[in-house]
């Protein structure tokens, strides 16, 4: 360009040959006086303007002529002209367009990689954390979860961990000192059976023995549930899997003889109904016994004396047994009969514990059944409670 604005025309019209030549394109150099050297070419509008002191870009069907202005000479403005066909403007464009749409679907695809890592590295430790959560309910206390993931992720598994072994732990500190309670309970009941032992009266002395030899099969079956507990952390079915199974007949015969003598004492009158063949229920019979010493235990409290009852026992459509108590007494309250607030642990509304129904109502659940509670035809109140069948057909235990 300063070659332009001082050169002389023949020098000038020289050099814009050479820089066509070797560029490959036409160069004009358009003078202030009207004369064009190098490259023949037109006087465009746009040279006119150009000369104007504005360099600048026409557009063109055929490509682009660029315009440059050059000031400097003593007569004027001169414009240097040159044009790009289309086909060399566009050339390559294509190819640049590929590249770059290569590159930005592998920017896009790495992008998901990385993003499905990062995700993978925050829902792969949720995942494990739900997994043992789930364990943990299931009962399976000696499941942990592995501290991976972002620290908050880690404090979670920790605190999860921390409460799996605390939870372990007050369930042994309740089964010992359930054990420890019921193994003290074993020395008062020996001094009663040699107490009992030693009246005069033949038949006091076995009515009394045998209240005694109940409350003593209460004190082994709580002594070996917590054993059972303490040697497994197994669910439903308890140690190892194992289903206990009973008669429901036989326990539920013994059982009605037991308090049939109490009854007698307090002028009550028992009406039994039985089946006539074993009713395998799925239900251990120290438990079976527990539920009907609670239920009738709740009819000698809770009515006066004189009140007569009812225990039915038979089948069940599809197996196991329908285990009935009823008593002609003043009824349940209508808090107990509330479905809302139905059997609930430790509440009475008769100023005992609380626990006799709830007794009832969970080893009819763990029996695969449920507790019904309601009023009799004639008044009173009536339990009913399904005992599912056997889910394997062992021989029956004795009772």
């Amino acid at each position: 360009m300063p070659l332009v604005g001082t050169a002389d025309p023949a020098r000038l019209g020289l050099a814009a040959d050479q820089v066509g030549a070797l560029a490959g394109r036409p160069v004009t150099v358009f003078l202030p006086d009207g004369s064009a050297l190098g490259t023949p070419s037109e006087r465009s509008p746009g040279v006119a303007l150009a000369a104007r002191g504005e360099s600048l870009t026409v557009a063109g069907p055929e490509g682009r002529e660029i315009l440059v202005a050059v000031q400097g000479r003593p007569d004027g403005t001169a414009v240097v002209r040159t044009f790009v066909p289309r086909a060399e403007l566009v050339r390559g464009v294509y190819r640049s367009w590929l590249v770059l749409a290569g590159l930005g679907v592998a920017l896009l695809l790495l992008g998901l990689v990385v993003a499905d890592r990062l995700a993978r590295s925050m829902v792969a430790p949720i995942s494990e954390l739900s997994s043992v959560s789930l364990r943990l309910a299931g009962a399976e206390l000696t499941a942990r979860a592995r501290p991976s993931g972002p620290p908050e992720l880690r404090a979670v598994a920790g605190a999860l961990n921390h409460l799996a072994a605390r939870i372990q732990e007050l369930l042994r500190e309740e089964r010992e000192q359930l054990a420890d309670l019921s193994h003290r309970l074993r020395t008062p009941l020996t001094s009663l059976r040699l107490e009992a032992e030693s009246l005069t009266d033949p038949a006091e002395a076995a009515r009394i023995g045998n209240r005694i030899d109940a409350v003593e099969r209460a004190v082994t079956g709580l002594i070996r549930q917590a054993r059972r507990r303490g040697t497994t952390e197994a669910g439903p079915g308890g140690p190892s899997g194992a289903e206990g199974v009973c008669d429901a007949t036989e326990v539920v015969r013994d059982r009605v003889a037991f308090w049939t003598v109490l009854a007698e004492d307090t002028g009550r009158t028992v009406a039994v109904d039985l089946a006539d063949h074993p009713l395998p229920v799925r239900l251990p019979a120290d438990d079976l016994a527990a539920v009907l010493d609670a239920l009738l235990g709740n009819v000698f409290a809770h009515t006066p004396d004189g009140v007569g009852f009812s225990v039915t026992c038979v089948p069940k459509v599809g197996g196991g047994a329908l285990l009935t108590v009823a008593d002609a007494g003043p009824g349940l309250p209508s808090a107990v009969l509330n479905p809302a607030t139905l059997v609930e642990r430790g509440a009475s509304a008769g100023g005992s514990t609380g626990l006799g129904l709830d007794i009832a109502r969970r080893a009819a659940r763990d029996s695969g059944g449920q507790l019904e509670l309601a009023s009799g035809i004639g008044g009173g109140a009536r339990v009913a409670l399904t005992l599912g069948p056997p889910t394997r057909s062992p021989a029956v235990p004795p009772a």
